[in-house]
């Protein structure tokens, strides 16, 4: 009988991901398992079908031979069905519903290993994020402990090695299935994993070979960073086991906000309120900014909510030359305490003034707001 193509066994594309091929033939294994469905000889030759479609599909090279050679491309006394399966290392492409039905294989190594990497959050005023500052930090940590060296081991003795493992952390064991003998690794429950036994553990970590330390580290933050930048710091982390590497440390920091300032990028966004006679007839304010005061020139007719930029007096580029800017948002205060001398002057302006007073300084077609107003008042 004519093999069915494996695409169409698994169900998927020609296309398809590995991650898509994976899904799929854990998802038809869970259902045709001999185990879900003993006694049924349709299932379990469903289940050799897709196991063997499954052996091809997820093996990039296999894979390749098929896609150009169809089945004579590959080696059906290799992989095919169950004639090949427990021979390979992951029991004939089994693996993961091996891991599904019966907990899979633990590995643990037992030689050097690095330490655990370690977070710390570290909030920044403005000013601070803007120019960059050197700060001292502490930070409680794993370190290997100075009596022992890490080993765990009382000053002049040696861990031994573990007999029921012989020193590899792992002991392999025999479970009894339906589908046969099978062999897993896990890791051992002497030593957990570690290979060496403690027969004299070290007083100052118990055996650990570890203590916590609180320790003081100065750190440099450079001029610009942001809200949620991260500053990585190499081999600052935990100490490592059996001679290995120190993790890292990462700073994340966070960033206060201002009372006057907002920050949009490398820009600086305000508001800067000025009388209505300032707007009017214009003036030379002084505009605060991160480095001091500058002098901003309103024009006369200012209107409220008009912009000005003052160019590089924004936030330094953090990978880059030169500085952002800083964007001034005009505000129009009206007064709102006049004595009767100033209503009278206002009065006096008002009926002298026409609607060319009004008009808005764009283009010189553009209607005042009044006119805009009465328009809109007739449609």
């Amino acid at each position: 009988m004519a093999k069915r193509d494996y695409y169409e066994v698994l169900g998927v594309e020609k296309n398809a991901s590995e991650d898509e091929i994976k899904k799929a033939f854990r998802k038809l294994a869970r259902q045709y398992h001999p185990d879900v469905n003993p006694g049924d000889k349709n299932a379990e030759e469903k289940f050799k079908e897709i196991n063997e479609a499954n052996e091809v599909l997820s093996d990039p090279d296999k894979r390749q031979r098929y896609d150009q050679f169809g089945h004579a491309g590959t080696d059906p006394g290799g992989y095919g069905g169950f004639g090949g399966f427990g021979q390979s290392a992951d029991f004939g492409g089994f693996g993961d519903i091996f891991d599904m039905f019966f907990g899979g294989s633990e590995r643990r190594s037992n030689g050097p290993q690095q330490g655990s990497d370690l977070r710390m959050d570290l909030q920044l005023t403005f000013e601070e994020a803007a120019f960059g500052i050197e700060k001292d930090i502490e930070l409680p940590r794993l370190e290997n402990c100075s009596a022992c060296r890490g080993t765990g081991a009382k000053a002049g003795t040696q861990p031994a090695r573990c007999k029921k493992c012989q020193g590899t952390g792992q002991v392999r064991v025999t479970q009894k299935t339906p589908l046969g003998h099978f062999q897993t690794i896990k890791t051992c429950p002497e030593c957990n994993g570690t290979g060496q036994i403690i027969t004299a553990p070290c007083p100052e970590c118990s055996g650990r070979g570890k203590v916590r330390k609180t320790r003081k580290l100065h750190i440099k933050i450079p001029a610009g960073v942001d809200n949620g930048s991260r500053i990585r710091l190499s081999g600052e982390g935990e100490a490592g086991t059996k001679g290995g590497p120190s993790g890292d440390l990462y700073v994340y920091l966070g960033v206060s906000s201002h009372k006057i300032f907002e920050r949009d990028g490398e820009d600086i966004l305000m508001e800067m309120p000025i009388t209505f006679v300032q707007a009017a007839l214009g003036d030379e304010i002084k505009v605060p900014t991160l480095q001091g005061y500058a002098t901003l020139k309103i024009p006369e007719g200012t209107q409220t909510h008009t912009v000005f930029r003052l160019r590089g007096q924004g936030i330094p580029r953090l990978r880059g030359v030169g500085r952002g800017d800083q964007h001034v948002k005009i505000v129009v205060v009206t007064p709102n305490k006049l004595n009767e001398e100033q209503r009278k002057i206002l009065r006096e302006f008002s009926a002298s003034s026409g609607q060319d007073n009004y008009r808005s300084q764009g283009k010189e077609r553009d209607k005042g707001i009044f006119e805009r107003l009465w328009d809109g008042l007739k449609g």
